[in-house]
């Protein structure tokens, strides 16, 4: 990126002072008579339209077929939804400054060499550059011939590093289609199967691959080929997804993060003007386009056909050997004498998200929306429980730990995290009671945070209560722990496990304060201190509970307890 935003710098700067040392004629303004169809061998223009009077009388149609030659100049646009799984949180902002940046490149780039083209290079030779008009205008430029020849070596080399980009961007972005594909069960779960080191879907990756090189020999490398069949697939692509943009919003209608403007209210439906414009542009463009692309609509279509056969073939035969989970992601499966930083590959200090209900993953989301990844890494563990009779002699198979259920929610808990844009460790493990394994897990992963959702059979404060005494059970050296339970709601309650300073509520530093007061005037000269009221105060209450006062104390706690449970209820 920086290297390519470098040779688009030098080439604008130096475009500009070439025109300022030679001066500039602009290209014809798009008056009616400055206007022509261009022909060739490959249909020109005009493409099956070229006997046709259409473009030549109704003007729309020759709009929108200069717009069809010319829209994919944004041609970058189409990848954001391919790599959109890869995009970092927080994914909107993310995908607009992409959508930007691309709008720019597009702006600036590609339309400004366009026009630098034809007021640079001489019209004599400038036939000869049209499918490289950036090479034409680095051996046109102003300034010794060294020079112009080392930068056109440079744009070479930029010209390498972008199509190797795009080459990349393509494979993940087929991986990630062809995976959808194989989820909604028309390809074999087999395409899916994770590489055991890499954890990547590698024969998908190798049948993309293999499927781009047969692509290039078929087409024998023609380039006009190949990118009118690009422009065929990226145009319909657009088009298809706006159509299902539109659908949805009636099919789904709700919140979202974002919406196309132009949205007006009928009573209580939403008539989306704005999106229904685009989609009706874009399904424009593209009928215009297959009477105009001779090239992209018999290889369109060509394609389009092998492929849809391809995958109905496919998709009766995967339905014979049918898998009820499909849609599921496949796990690699590593047993672990224990769970450690370095088997999962977290750093000390992460959070323990506790997931156990597929259906309920309202703790994972509202963690992944609360945590920065860059400074902590969230692990899911789910605990698969385990009668005393399966948790004997021998240890169990990593097979018998992760089940279809454990698939199901480890795939959503993955979708979630993706959503938000943020990267997650899953971890099973068997237990046989649930704190002592959280806790256990906790400490083995020196983590800093335990995070679940509220319990159906305990009040939040009892499961703090029995977390605290399962933590007094551990193994020395115990550690400092912040146990965090969220309900569906959103709240959050936090409680801290072990040794820790107490949270004093304004009421209650103005006490302490109050007989700090009363305390150092009757002690002068002698110096007393906040914290040394508070350990003489504990020191009293601890030799009243061992001097056989142990139930007036905890009479007088209990009435004090009642009595601010009291005052809470009446406040609200």
């Amino acid at each position: 990126m920086y290297v390519t935003s470098a040779m688009v710098g030098i080439m604008l700067l130096w475009c500009c002072y070439t025109l300022w040392v030679r001066g500039a004629h602009l290209p014809p303004w798009p008056h009616l008579s400055n206007i022509t169809y261009l022909t060739g061998e490959h249909g020109g223009a005009l493409g099956f339209l070229h006997n046709s009077s259409l473009p030549h009388t109704i003007a729309l149609i020759g709009i929108l077929i200069g717009l069809g030659h010319s829209v994919l100049a944004m041609s970058g646009e189409e990848t954001m939804a391919q790599v959109y799984r890869e995009i970092e949180h927080p994914k909107l902002p993310n995908l607009k400054k992409a959508a930007l940046v691309i709008f720019l490149y597009s702006l600036v780039f590609t339309a400004g060499v366009a026009f630098f083209a034809v007021m640079i290079i001489p019209d004599s030779v400038r036939g000869s550059f049209q499918d490289n008009p950036i090479g034409g205008l680095a051996m046109y430029l102003s300034g010794p011939i060294q020079l112009r020849l080392a930068f056109r070596a440079f744009v070479v080399v930029v010209g390498v590093l972008m199509l190797a980009g795009a080459v990349n961007t393509a494979i993940v972005g087929s991986n990630g289609v062809l995976n959808r594909v194989s989820e909604d069960g028309i390809l074999p779960e087999w395409f899916r199967h994770p590489h055991k080191k890499f954890g990547t879907s590698h024969r998908i990756l190798n049948l993309v691959v293999a499927l781009q090189l047969l692509t290039i020999i078929l087409s024998r490398g023609d380039i006009f080929v190949l990118g009118e069949a690009y422009a065929f697939g990226v145009m319909w692509s657009f088009s298809m997804k706006g159509l299902a943009v539109l659908v949805l919003r009636y099919k789904e209608p709700g919140k979202r993060e974002y919406r196309v403007p132009l949205n007006f209210m009928i009573g209580k439906t939403e008539i989306p003007v704005g999106l229904a414009l685009i989609t009706l542009t874009l399904t424009a463009l593209c009928l215009v386009n297959l009477f105009t692309k001779e090239v992209a609509t018999i290889s369109g279509i060509a394609f389009t056909i092998i492929f849809f056969a391809v995958f109905e073939i496919s998709e009766k035969i995967t339905r014979k050997r049918a898998s009820a989970h499909a849609e599921l992601d496949q796990f690699n499966i590593e047993a672990g004498d224990d769970l450690t930083p370095r088997a999962l590959g977290v750093r000390p200090g992460s959070v323990l998200v506790m997931v156990r209900n597929y259906n309920a993953l309202y703790n994972l989301g509202a963690t992944l929306d609360r945590v920065d990844a860059r400074k902590q890494d969230v692990v899911a563990l789910h605990l698969r429980f385990l009668g005393r009779a399966d948790a004997g002699e021998y240890e169990l198979e990593p097979e018998q730990l992760f089940s279809s259920e454990e698939q199901t929610l480890f795939t959503r808990a993955l979708a979630l995290a993706e959503k938000k844009g943020k990267t997650i460790h899953l971890a099973v493990a068997g237990a046989t009671e649930k704190w002592d394994a959280i806790l256990r897990s906790a400490q083995s992963l020196q983590s800093a945070v335990v995070v679940l959702g509220v319990s159906p059979n305990r009040p939040v404060t009892e499961e703090a209560r029995v977390a605290g005494l399962a933590w007094e059970r551990l193994a020395d050296p115990k550690p400092q722990l912040t146990l965090v339970i969220y309900s569906p709601g959103g709240s959050e309650h936090i409680f801290y496990l072990g040794p820790h300073a107490p949270h004093l509520t304004p009421k209650e530093i103005d006490l302490l304060h109050g007989i700090w007061l009363q305390l150092s005037n009757d002690v002068a000269p002698e110096e007393i201190h906040h914290h040394d009221v508070i350990h003489f105060a504990l020191e009293e209450l601890k030799q009243e509970m061992n001097d056989y006062q142990r139930d007036g104390v905890v009479n007088r706690l209990r009435q004090h307890l009642q009595t601010i449970k009291e005052r809470r209820a009446s406040k609200s």
